[in-house]
């Protein structure tokens, strides 16, 4: 079964431990967290305090998605912090094998993300590293972005690529009911959504609409 990842980046920030709550009474199986640091993208959101302050309330895996410029200096903080699951760009990482290895010596789960200009063989020599590779179908940054449609083809060739492999593919950006769809048919595990899920409210209708 497919399993959907709130971004709380769409949640309201002002009652984050309540909406964990709802999250996860609602049938979510990860809370996906998208750190920016402004530099990286242009946009700016939340450090490793949020993190630590959210994770006593949810007994959900934290999956959080950096998209910052100097990953490695972070993620002891994003590990102390109680993320289960560090996911980088490839594009910003010039010792990529190296950050995955002490992602995993932090004790957490491993992952890269690829924008969608980028070729999926940047994976090709570190797969045995790699716990979740993350498929941007939008370009990183905001929210309420239209899905790519061409980043199917490449969810197609990382699943190819994998060859059976206990990897994860996580796909992030203008995921509804449709284009969730059409991800996991081209062989996505994890659907990151936003504004499908927070939307009038009913999180429980909008994630069984998304599985």
């Amino acid at each position: 079964m497919v399993l959907i990842a709130p971004s709380i980046l769409s949640a309201d920030f002002a009652d984050l431990k309540n909406e964990l709550t709802r999250l996860t009474d609602a049938g979510a199986d990860m809370i996906h967290l998208d750190v920016m640091d402004g530099n990286y993208v242009p946009n700016l959101t939340f450090g490793p305090q949020l993190v630590k302050a959210l994770r006593p309330y949810s007994t959900l895996p934290f999956d959080v998605h950096l998209m910052v410029n100097n990953p490695d200096a972070m993620l002891s903080w994003f590990s102390n912090a109680g993320a289960d699951i560090i996911t980088v760009h490839a594009e910003v990482c010039p010792h990529l094998d190296k950050t995955l290895q002490t992602i995993r010596n932090l004790g957490a789960k491993a992952g890269v993300s690829l924008n969608p200009a980028t070729n999926e063989d940047v994976l090709k020599y570190v797969l045995d590293k790699v716990d979740q590779i993350l498929i941007m179908t939008v370009n990183p940054g905001f929210g309420g972005q239209n899905f790519i449609e061409n980043q199917l083809e490449k969810i197609t060739r990382v699943k190819q690529m994998i060859a059976g492999r206990d990897i994860k593919i996580e796909v992030d950006g203008g995921i509804n009911a449709m284009t969730g769809a059409e991800a996991v048919a081209a062989g996505a595990d994890i659907l990151v959504a936003g504004t499908a899920i927070f939307s009038g409210g009913d999180y429980a209708k909008n994630i069984n609409a998304l599985r």
